[in-house]
């Protein structure tokens, strides 16, 4: 029953900068590994970044490392991914996941066991 919820996204132009929001609600009090995917039209649902429940590990895929930064605050539930330096292949629908343990599959769909609806991101250059 744990509920994700995205927001943030936008139109935003190469040379600025957008923050996604996720806010989980509705499970327990555990805290969650936490990661972000997109998905266009063209592309399979691809990996973007992930974070570790306490440590606050951080994992990112190539296309985005330097470019974008997750992060979480535990005591309101909620993960972020900063887009700080955009691209216009950026543009996705970007989906917020969450699994109880983290592992070695942090990149693989199946791991999560919960999904946002998405928040539609578009940059223009």
């Amino acid at each position: 029953q744990v509920q994700l919820v995205e927001s943030g996204g936008g139109l935003v132009q190469t040379g600025g900068s957008l923050r996604l929001s996720c806010v989980a609600s509705g499970g327990t009090d555990s805290l969650y590994y936490m990661a972000w995917f997109r998905q266009t039209p063209d592309h399979e649902r691809e990996f973007v970044a992930s974070i570790t429940q306490i440590g606050g590990r951080t994992f990112y895929s190539n296309a985005v490392r330097g470019r974008f930064t997750i992060s979480r605050e535990n005591a309101n539930n909620t993960v972020y991914l900063q887009i700080h330096s955009p691209k216009p292949e950026d543009t996705a629908i970007y989906y917020c996941a969450a699994a109880l343990l983290e592992s070695n599959f942090y990149m693989r769909q199946s791991m999560y066991r919960w999904w946002g609806q998405g928040t539609r991101v578009t940059v223009s250059s």
